[in-house]
């Protein structure tokens, strides 16, 4: 099984980028992100099978020592291998410790073959749109409107959490960060 540790936004930044993914699917482009019935989220660490009660545990202990963090998300991005789009966070000093941190946390889980989501290979991203799977003018029409509609936004990161990769995705456990 797979397992991640995602970061998750304040409601309302929440609501804007969902805004998005749910745009791209209305105008039947490609349903395929909301199908995975994820929020909007910022994937820090992926794992191999995980003891589920520990990382809980581990979290849990994390989130008590560690504050929301501000976010800008400012740009907008994609993997043309997978064609997938996405939005990405301005990164700070104070993001990328945040994640040393946790994956220091969580060091007893296995991330083999999970080498993009470890600290300095870290490709920070929140996906609106997988279109690998739908026709192929899907990737492009998909860019094309996210690149008019999106706005640059700011908002906090509150929440951290367990899910597990299964399609759907299931969340396991979530916790709230410190307040500032």
């Amino acid at each position: 099984m797979q397992y991640a540790v995602e970061l998750y936004y304040d409601e309302e930044t929440q609501n804007k980028i969902s805004a998005l993914a749910e745009m791209i699917a209305q105008k039947k482009i490609s349903t395929k992100f909301l199908e995975w019935k994820t929020r909007p989220h910022l994937t820090l660490a992926c794992f191999h099978d995980v003891d589920e009660c520990l990382c809980i545990e581990k979290l849990k202990l994390f989130a008590q020592n560690h504050k929301t963090l501000p976010v800008s998300i400012d740009s907008v991005g994609m993997f043309n291998d997978s064609k997938t789009i996405f939005l990405s966070p301005t990164m700070t000093s104070d993001m990328y410790q945040f994640q040393r941190e946790l994956h220091n946390s969580l060091n007893g889980f296995d991330t083999q073959g999970w080498e993009y989501y470890c600290p300095d290979q870290w490709v920070p991203h929140c996906t609106v749109a997988l279109t690998r799977e739908d026709k192929e003018e899907a990737f492009f029409q998909a860019s094309e409107l996210i690149l008019h509609e999106f706005r640059k936004m700011s908002g906090e990161f509150v929440d951290i959490g367990l899910v597990k990769v299964t399609f759907p995705v299931q969340e396991i456990y979530t916790v709230k960060l410190c307040k500032k």
